[in-house]
């Protein structure tokens, strides 16, 4: 069978794509250097609606850690030096104040006794809230018995039927596991699994295997499937996917290869075998299916697919299929996701934890606004607005603008007025009228912060009278006919070269 398949990449086209061949790898359908030839690069092209979905949840990891670290504390706080020393099982990836101060309203910052200790932080009513609905989750019934029907799964995946609980404790944020799983979810389900010691390590053990549990998803698709019949994929090639003759006939003879279940023992397929990719990407592909967000972290996978043994067979799959599974960039770190579980970088099931967690990242962004308005000078106001970080700005009153267009000081509009009104003023008054503005410019204060001197002359202060004055709109009328006097004699002297239709 392998030798009727053409051979396929040799190494992505893409460079520091994150599962690129080491130099001088073989190609992973075999082959030689005489093969070289009939090797067909895959592009690996980026996809935006995925980066996205991983990208919006970036420092979402490190606010939740945090947050179960302050509830967990008798105060219900802790000083900055406390969470600097615990940075890195928080996972802060950043200078720890500074992360913190990052979200005012998830972290609220004090100094107990109002004295000069380190600062000091705990939660804010908004995320105390918003984790009190998060428990009422994990104590609902439906979640419990899905809860232990994913662990179910995972262990009826491994081989040898058991995992050590470090194993389990790395998944926990991916299959949506409380931080409590061993003592709240294992003792509720003895004829599932069970918490024994193995060999210096405490591991969870497969009680009874469940046979209506040990089918795949794509089992369940598959409308009457016999056991060693071909399941096809679905591919979900990137915008901008190209693909060949060569590329197209493998991937056709690839999904006619029978599927071979993940809970079934695949190890003593030959591991550059076609059939073992094929069931390397089953088990992949259903790993994802039991993490809630479909998608984790590329070294967390590799981690249990080195527990299950076939860890380079997981890279190969990420590197051969990238119509079905993407590997992002985002975040510092690589992400492996599962094509099919988004549409438009959402996912298209949602599971009720990962609604928590959406509005987790939407609390993170807010803005918290202190709404103080700090002076008011003439007709202007001025706010001060927190952004979170310890910086400020003013946010100008939209009333300010339209007191300045009536008051006498700082209207620029009529200053603007003014100017064009000078361009056609006869000689007379260009003297006076434009010393004296000269100097009123020179007197006046910045936009505002302050009030204009009035100290102009009464022609130049009855032509900037409130509206309503009599004085005010005779001024206005007076500008016009300077305004437009000019030009009509000079159309009444200009010939019309169609003067002769007048009568």
């Amino acid at each position: 069978m392998r030798s009727a398949l053409p051979k396929r990449i040799g190494r992505s086209s893409l460079d520091g794509h994150p599962l690129s061949p080491a130099p001088g790898r073989a190609p992973p359908g075999g082959g030689g250097a005489g093969d070289a030839a009939a090797v067909t690069p895959v592009v690996c092209v980026r996809d935006r609606g995925l980066d996205h979905a991983v990208e919006r949840e970036k420092f979402l990891i490190p606010v939740v850690n945090l947050k179960n670290l302050l509830k967990s504390e008798p105060s219900k706080s802790l000083p900055i030096s406390a969470i600097a020393e615990g940075r890195d099982d928080l996972r802060i990836p950043i200078r720890p104040i500074d992360f913190v101060r990052r979200y005012p309203s998830v972290f609220a910052e004090f100094l107990p006794g109002n004295v000069g200790v380190h600062p000091h932080f705990k939660l804010t009513d908004e995320v105390l809230e918003l984790d009190a609905e998060e428990q009422l989750v994990y104590q609902r019934e439906s979640y419990r018995q899905e809860a232990a029907d994913r662990v179910l799964k995972l262990l009826m995946i491994s081989k040898v039927l058991k995992m050590p609980l470090d194993v389990i404790d790395g998944l926990k944020w991916d299959m949506g596991l409380p931080q409590d799983f061993v003592q709240s979810i294992v003792p509720e389900f003895p004829d599932c699994f069970r918490v024994v010691d193995g060999e210096g390590v405490r591991v969870l053990e497969l009680v009874c295997w469940s046979s209506d549990l040990a089918k795949s998803v794509m089992e369940k698709r598959a409308v009457n499937h016999t056991k060693g019949k071909p399941i096809e994929f679905t591919m979900h090639p990137s915008k901008g996917f190209e693909m060949d003759k060569k590329l197209k006939k493998w991937i056709d003879e690839w999904q006619r290869l029978p599927y071979i279940s993940p809970y079934e023992n695949g190890l003593h397929l030959s591991q550059s075998s076609e059939e073992s990719d094929k069931w390397a990407v089953a088990v992949l592909h259903e790993l994802l299916n039991l993490f809630i967000s479909k998608k984790t972290d590329r070294d967390d996978m590799f981690g249990l697919g080195e527990y299950l043994g076939i860890r380079s067979r997981f890279k190969r799959a990420l590197l051969d299929h990238p119509g079905i599974f993407y590997v992002s960039s985002k975040n510092r770190t690589h992400t492996v996701v599962l094509k099919e579980a988004f549409k438009r970088g959402s996912l298209i099931e949602q599971h009720p934890l990962m609604d928590m967690r959406n509005r987790y990242i939407h609390l993170m962004n807010k803005v918290k606004e202190e709404k103080k308005v700090i002076a008011t000078s003439g007709s202007k106001q001025t706010k001060k607005v927190s952004d979170g970080s310890d910086h400020q700005r003013e946010v100008e009153d939209e009333n300010g603008d339209e007191d300045d267009a009536e008051s006498m000081s700082g209207s620029e509009v009529e200053d603007g007025d003014e100017d064009e009104d000078d361009d056609f003023e006869g000689d007379e008054e260009n003297g006076n009228v434009r010393q004296t503005r000269t100097r009123a410019h020179r007197n006046a204060s910045p936009r505002g912060n302050g009030i204009r001197e009035s100290n102009l002359s009464p022609k130049y202060n009855s032509r900037r009278s409130r509206p309503g004055d009599k004085s005010a709109g005779e001024s206005h009328n007076k500008f016009l006919c300077r305004l437009f006097h000019p030009w009509m004699i000079m159309l009444a002297h200009t010939p019309s070269r169609h003067s002769h239709f007048v009568v």
